[in-house]
């Protein structure tokens, strides 16, 4: 086959070379040059002639939002109740979901495990491995428990012969493992690189959106771990899911940071047994310390992860420092720790400023949101006095430099949350503040950050 000579473009300056260097030669950029097809030449006189046909071309149908009928998009239950919140309900049809994580989280267990769901319910499905061989993926479901699955399996990395094999099978759901060992004839460029992974993942997107079939993109992970390859990936995929946890510890969480189909920052929470991945149906117990008394430095937070309220112990160790106090934090912000520090000594009174301060979310969970502000004040507060905050109470709000105690989202699905699990106590913002009694569950409200030291002293 006879192949177009390929060119390269600065993604700096637009400047193109007829081979790849490592340096732009026209702006001085370095590794900007990325390979690409170039286009046909077009003569000016058939510019004119194509310009001519335009006023009797037929235009594009443009229609009004209004009049654009919507119907639901269909789903697929994989069966693992995790996985389908986490995607919103299930598997779209025809949609693209790229998944990455560190190696060895679980990625191929998962996506291995959910295909046997969906062949066992009846839809055709295709599992592409282009990292291991058939026998390799054979002896993973054995482990798994799955010695009679009938999951098809095609070890491949050419992309033409992939779309061929998809386009002939046309499967329900399939998965690429992974998409930086694909490559295209097109492109000369080595399996993983730029062009070589933006050209894959565009066919294989376009081969969904045009057949239907749902496909599921594994992809690598840098070593500050995001998705290798173009950052273009992630915005040409329906669903973006990211695997996190410990490879020490068994418990793992997989997080939706984009999603067409369903919530942002929905979370499934998996523990790793010897059969594979299973649904945590109770995370909050995950993230709770089982104390038999109550301890100094430890405060309960209610937090959101997506449209799941999860409860999480925050616990807090201050101790005497050197000239150069320590300040760590583990699963929340460091910077942000500093700050509510400074609001605790100015607005309460509590100096720690020659102290270390240590902060750790317990679980190995990761806390973005500001409603944590109030947990890690009054579990600093708590393990600077050495004294226990009463057992069954629960915190959450933000907490602004001012020391005003600011409300947090849809803050009576935390408050019911807390109660189903039996705390009986809740210090929150007043704007959280239910309009109906909760039953079980005592409301303290406040508005400053010293209300709140205030009423931890009061309570039984």
């Amino acid at each position: 086959m006879v192949r177009d000579k390929t060119q390269f473009v600065c993604s700096e300056c637009g400047a193109v070379a007829t081979r790849w260097l490592g340096r732009c030669p026209s702006c001085g950029a370095w590794n900007s040059l990325q390979e690409t097809q170039p286009q046909p030449a077009r003569s000016e006189g058939k510019n004119r002639l194509a310009a001519s046909h335009y006023a009797g071309a037929s235009s594009a149908v443009i229609t009004p939002l209004a009049q654009i009928e919507t119907q639901d998009v269909v789903r697929s239950a994989s069966g693992i109740a995790e996985l389908d919140r986490v995607l919103g309900g299930g598997v779209v049809e025809g949609s693209v979901v790229l998944i990455g994580g560190d190696p060895g989280i679980g990625k191929s267990t998962l996506l291995l495990q959910t295909l046997d769901r969906l062949q066992r319910q009846g839809l055709p499905t295709l599992y592409v491995s282009g990292e291991e061989s058939g026998a390799q993926v054979a002896l993973r479901a054995r482990r798994l428990g799955l010695p009679d699955s009938q999951v098809p399996i095609l070890t491949e990395t050419q992309l033409e012969r992939i779309l061929t094999a998809l386009d002939k099978q046309q499967p329900a759901v399939a998965v690429i493992d992974s998409i930086q060992t694909l490559f295209s004839d097109q492109l000369t460029a080595a399996p993983g690189s730029v062009s070589q992974v933006r050209e894959c993942a565009a066919h294989l997107t376009r081969l969904a959106k045009s057949t239907g079939i749902a496909i599921v993109l594994v992809g690598h992970v840098t070593k500050e771990g995001t998705i290798a390859g173009p950052r273009v990936l992630e915005h040409m995929v329906d669903t973006v899911l990211y695997f996190e946890g410990d490879t020490h510890s068994s418990f793992r969480l997989v997080r939706a940071i984009k999603n067409r189909f369903g919530a942002v920052n929905e979370i499934g929470v998996f523990a790793m047994t010897e059969a594979g991945l299973k649904g945590v149906s109770n995370p909050s117990a995950i993230f709770l310390s089982q104390h038999r008394d109550a301890v100094a430095g430890s405060c309960v937070l209610v937090t959101l992860e997506g449209t799941r309220p999860l409860l999480v112990e925050i616990q807090a160790l201050v101790d005497a420092g050197g000239p150069s106090p320590r300040r760590l934090s583990v699963g929340l912000e460091r910077d942000r720790l500093a700050m509510l520090l400074a609001v605790l000594h100015r607005h309460a009174g509590v100096a720690t400023y020659d102290q270390d301060v240590f902060i750790n979310a317990v679980g190995g969970v990761r806390i973005n949101e500001p409603a944590a502000d109030l947990a890690i004040l009054l579990a600093i507060y708590s393990s600077l006095r050495n004294q226990p905050l009463p057992k069954g109470l629960l915190v959450f709000g933000e907490v602004g430099l001012a020391g005003e105690v600011r409300p947090a989202a849809r803050g009576q699905e935390r408050l019911r949350e807390a109660a189903k699990l039996g705390f009986h106590t809740a210090v929150i913002p007043r704007a959280n503040a239910p309009k109906s009694p909760i039953a079980g569950l005592t409301v303290h409200s406040i508005e400053r950050v010293e209300q709140a030291m205030d009423v931890v002293r009061t309570i039984d």
